[in-house]
């Protein structure tokens, strides 16, 4: 039921009011059809937006099932143009690029109906029209009576109570305006019709009800009408639907099927705005390659040169400052007319015995091996303990006898056997160091540095890696030292070599023509050796005294037979991308290998007897402090116990002879004693210790390593160590433990800490330089929002007429915008995608390092994301502007 009491509407215009309505009051039934006849400028059609919503009335009330209008906000409105009303416009107003069915449909969108019930209910309508072929056309395919039978199937389609009618025969032919009609008139049989027409025979014939406007007021009513009488009506349920705001699918439809009717101008705009997007995206790209590769050469580096903490150490940081300033105390005013001397010596041999410092490296493992570990853990790509231990190994070739390949002593001694004994064992260190070292337990590093070329990766104890550098070669020296070249033709040119000729051009050739050229990969991998344990060369005597028998050829070829395989599981060779690689010998071996080999030597027989015993020496059978205390007659029975059974026997016979004569009073008990004590010193090895003995036999304490190489995953987390290593070492000062603090070497220190620096500093200000290109085309989104919003200012009269709220209107230009955005991101970065492929292969044509230009795929989604930002922010006030907008005067517009 719909009243109008006493209504009045001016408008403004200048300082003159117009009165376009003047107290007009009217009550309609709930099921008729009114026809509102009237000259141009009557006020009819102010009267039916009035009625519809679309227009405010000045004063006055409209009064809806009973419920006044006069408290009503712009979301009751809504609610009430899309759920009551249904508008028929002269000029149609159909949304020009949606099709027929989605014009029907756009109403049902805004009141929340389901896909498939809007569908249903649309086609219905439109068959109800005659149209139920014409669903898929556009309005511009379509004549002007079938785009009016269009608007009257929207307006029918929400089931409104009310149909309001602007002329709706008045664009039409007589036959056309006739079918028109008909279909109006049969809708008037189960709702109200208000028309608005200027064909008085039109009303006569088709209306129930004629009421006559003259200068705003009703001048007649042919079947007037009081709804205050009708009790039934005003009984009426006074409910209101909750108003549901139209989806944003829904906006992004229309906005894209908009955009899409302007083709060239959305792909010119897009491509405007993903200028500066390629920009940022390409400085991204680059910045992020060479991120990447400083990220893998840091890593590759500290693998290398990792913090290296060790039983003894120098604090060479302190050292060099103490130097310094040791120089600047001579500087002083003197003439220059002689030379000084500078007299530093002494203070600098002093300055070097100060700097050396011990580490208590068993408390620091403890400390690591904590809760308050897993700090330093989660910074490092791994964590190394070094321990006293040389891995014993030899070829398991024993057919021309024993050769030991780790540590080849023999090798060693053919290289530098002309070298001062005392320089010898240092290269002979550095030699062994150099050929066999165990590999880093982080997996995924190692395997990042290093290709398998053929085999597989060392998995177990018994499996060893061979490293062959980057042109698959491997140094005959490593080759020598396995055994795979035969060490006597090195001897050869060694002895050529200290002749007074020394080796000829000719001679070199020679022997190196005579060496093998190259090996197959199976020929390698099926080469196997033999781990020895420390523990094994020693053989315990019937005098129950522990013999070195590693000089004896029998016990040793039997010995090798006998011992575990360890095999080349694989071989290994640098991967071209790898900026430095962390296994510095030929032959490389796991961890557990180490383990393995300390667990089996402090299990060993040998070694639980001297660790039974702390005071005796087992190789000798004596005390380690002999040299030191006062024999007895005892100590020397003892010791003649323990020797062979020649010499034993003999002894005894001089100890028999002896105790007559001392029967006889020829001699005391403490002669025999000194003239044995000799004998007993000169078989005895009189420098041994407990602890030498045990590093003889290679017995390791795991809890007490000798060193700790600590490998940071990159810069950023050398300082997280550095800081874990300085809070330690506070907490021991704090505790008063001093001589627990660490000291460490950093060969690396800050070499490389800038070159990140530097880099985002860069980045940062390309990026910012061309950020400002990104900020100008979002810009001239927002403009061309802004002509958008022009363009379709009838069609936003259209949504706030089927009951859009202003909401709903600025979510169709926001959606546009997003889209924009989303395009100009794309199109931006699917061309820096393009152009990442000619910059990489330039840059690895000028560099030889790959992977130096590669957009992240976060920054891809990261710029879109910014880029849609922007044209949201940009396309704002065009949106609120178009939200703003007077609907009556939107659907006014062409």
């Amino acid at each position: 039921m719909l009243q109008l009491k006493n209504i009045v509407k001016q408008y403004t215009v200048g300082d003159t009011k117009i009165d376009a309505l003047k107290g007009v009051s009217l009550d309609f039934r709930q099921s008729e059809f009114v026809s509102v006849l009237g000259q141009s400028g009557c006020g009819k059609t102010t009267l039916l937006n009035i009625i519809g919503g679309l227009d405010r009335y000045t004063s006055g009330d409209l009064i809806i099932n009973g419920t006044s209008t006069k408290e009503y906000k712009d979301v009751d409105w809504d609610i009430y143009r899309n759920n009551s009303i249904g508008f028929v416009f002269q000029s149609y107003n159909l949304i020009s690029h949606q099709t027929v069915l989605s014009n029907v449909e756009l109403a049902m969108t805004l009141a929340g109906v389901s896909k498939e019930e809007r569908r249903r209910r649309a086609t219905e309508a439109l068959e109800k029209v005659g149209l139920g072929d014409q669903l898929r056309k556009k309005p511009t395919q379509m004549s002007g009576g079938q785009m009016q039978r269009v608007a009257i199937a929207r307006a029918l389609v929400n089931n409104p109570s009310i149909i309001l009618a602007d002329e709706p025969t008045g664009a039409l032919d007589s036959e056309t305006s006739v079918q028109i009609m008909d279909i109006l008139k049969d809708i008037s049989k189960d709702r109200l019709i208000i028309m608005v027409t200027h064909n008085g025979d039109l009303a006569e014939k088709y209306s129930s009800r004629i009421v006559r406007l003259l200068d705003g007021k009703v001048t007649d009513d042919s079947n007037p009408y009081n709804a205050d009488e009708d009790k039934k009506a005003s009984e009426k349920s006074k409910k209101r639907k909750k108003k549901k705001s139209m989806s944003f699918a829904t906006a992004l439809s229309l906005s894209m099927n908009n955009l899409m009717t302007k083709k060239g101008r959305t792909f010119l705009t897009a491509f405007a705005g993903s200028i500066g997007i390629i920009g940022i995206a390409l400085i991204l790209s680059l910045s992020h390659g060479i991120q990447n590769y400083i990220d893998q050469m840091e890593s590759d580096t500290l693998s290398t040169y990792p913090i290296q903490i060790t039983n003894t150490t120098m604090d060479m940081t302190s050292m060099l400052q103490e130097m310094q300033g040791i120089q600047s105390e001579e500087e002083a005013e003197r003439p220059l007319d002689k030379i000084y001397t500078n007299k530093v010596a002494a203070k600098m041999l002093q300055l070097f015995t100060a700097s050396e410092t011990k580490n208590d490296l068993k408390r620091f493992k403890d400390y690591i091996d904590s809760p308050s570990g897993d700090t330093l853990k989660e910074h490092t790509n791994d964590i190394e303990y070094q321990y006293n231990l040389n891995i014993q190994v030899y070829s398991a070739d024993t057919a021309d006898g024993v050769y030991k390949v780790n540590p080849n002593e023999a090798l060693t001694q053919m290289m530098y056997g002309g070298m001062d004994p005392a320089m010898l064992g240092s290269y002979a260190s550095m030699f062994n160091m150099s050929l066999w070292s165990q590999m880093l337990s982080n997996t995924e590093l190692i395997q990042n540095q290093y290709d398998v070329v053929a085999g597989e990766w060392a998995d177990d104890y018994n499996e060893i890696m061979l490293v062959v550098n980057d042109t698959n070669e491997i140094s005959d020296m490593v080759l020598y030292s396995l055994g795979l070249l035969n060490e006597d033709n090195f001897t050869a040119i060694q002895k050529d070599m200290m002749t007074a000729e020394g080796l000829s051009k000719e001679r070199i050739e020679e022997f190196e023509a005579s060496e093998r050229d190259d090996f197959t990969y199976d020929e390698l991998l099926s080469t196997n050796f033999k781990l020895i344990f420390n523990t094994d060369y020693y053989e315990k005597n019937e005098q129950g005294i522990w013999v070195d028998k590693s000089r004896d050829e029998d016990f040793m070829k039997n010995l090798v037979n006998n011992a575990p395989d360890l095999k080349i599981s694989g071989i290994i060779r640098p991967d071209e991308n790898a900026a430095t690689t962390s296994i510095a010998g030929a032959v490389a071996y796991n961890s557990s290998l180490r383990d393995f080999v300390i667990e089996h030597i402090n299990a060993s027989e040998i070694v639980k007897e001297q660790e039974a015993d702390k005071d005796k020496d087992i190789f000798t059978g004596m005390a380690f402090d002999i040299g030191e205390k006062q024999l007895t007659m005892d100590d020397v029975k003892a010791y003649i116990a323990t020797l062979p059974d020649g010499v034993r026997e003999q002894a005894e016979a001089q100890i028999a002879q002896a105790d007559q004569a001392i029967a006889a009073g020829m001699m005391t008990e403490s002669d025999i004693v000194s003239q044995f004590q000799s004998m007993m010193m000169s078989s005895a090895n009189t420098t041994a210790t407990y602890d030498s003995n045990l590093t003889k036999l290679g017995v390791v304490d795991l809890s007490s390593p000798t060193g700790i190489n600590i490998y940071p995953a990159n810069y950023d987390s050398k300082e997280e160590v550095e800081t874990f290593i300085s809070d330690y070492n506070t907490a021991q000062e704090t505790a008063g433990n001093d001589q627990y603090i660490i000291h460490y070497t950093d060969i690396m220190g800050l070499m490389m800490s800038s070159v990140t620096t530097i880099v985002n500093m860069v980045t940062y200000g390309l990026i910012s330089f061309v950020s400002i290109s990104l900020v100008v085309s979002s810009i001239m989104i927002g403009i061309i929002t802004y002509i958008s919003v022009l363009e379709r200012t009838k069609e936003i009269g259209i949504l706030r007429s089927i009951g859009a709220s202003k909401r709903d209107v600025s979510r169709v230009f926001t959606a546009e915008t997003i889209i924009e955005g989303f395009a100009a991101g794309a199109i931006g970065i699917g061309i820096t995608i393009l152009l990442c492929i000619p910059a990489e292969m330039i840059l690895r044509a000028l560099t030889n390092i790959t992977g130096l230009v590669k957009l992240p795929i976060w920054g891809g989604v990261g710029l879109i994301i910014i880029s849609m930002i922007l044209t949201i922010i940009a396309g704002f006030f065009p949106s609120k502007m178009a939200a703003k907008k007077d609907p009556v005067e939107a659907l006014r517009t062409e």
